[in-house]
């Protein structure tokens, strides 16, 4: 609707050359998404200059509302992190978790300072590029991330993505949405 009127009023402008020519024009096509207020004060316009300067700044306001609400509609990249993951240590099975829940290492659930709590992320192990599909429900210490880590998973995750017995390995981790299968 916006860029129809604003290509209306842009034909329309120059042959405007009276307020009752601008009305009919605005209402003969039913176009009445410009406030009354606004639509008012340009008809109360005399002056063929001052009106068209008026009707200029209109025709800019819709068209960068066109061009915001476009921008609203764009793809947004995931967030991608490069780094270390880790695993917890068994002594913390049954601990509680920043979202509150009950730790297990069954789970396919991690830690990371680097995503949103109950983001859904990928894992990605760079030696033998397996993944898992994990949920941050918990944060890591802060010295952690000073040493490169950026994920720190249960051992049930880091045994499917095949760093169990080696403790550590380079990760690529990006969030994906809610239901992603691997």
């Amino acid at each position: 609707m916006e860029c129809s009127l604003l290509a209306y009023l842009l034909a329309v402008v120059p042959a405007m050359y009276t307020k009752q020519t601008f009305a009919y024009a605005v209402y003969s096509k039913g176009m009445s998404i410009l406030p009354n207020e606004v639509l008012c004060r340009v008809l109360a316009l005399t002056n063929y200059s001052c009106m068209k300067k008026c009707i200029s700044l209109i025709a800019c306001l819709l068209l960068l509302n066109t061009c915001f609400s476009q921008a609203d509609s764009v793809k947004v990249k995931p967030k991608v992190v490069h780094g270390v993951a880790s695993f917890y240590s068994r002594s913390l099975e049954g601990t509680q978790t920043a979202t509150g829940e009950i730790f297990h290492h069954n789970e396919m659930t991690g830690a990371s300072n680097n995503f949103k709590l109950n983001t859904w992320v990928r894992v990605t192990n760079l030696r033998n590029d397996k993944s898992v599909i994990v949920r941050i429900n918990d944060r890591m210490h802060k010295k952690m991330a000073k040493k490169g880590r950026v994920v720190d998973l249960t051992r049930s995750a880091a045994k499917k993505l095949g760093f169990l017995s080696r403790g550590l390995t380079k990760v690529v981790v990006e969030a994906v949405p809610e239901g992603t299968e691997e």
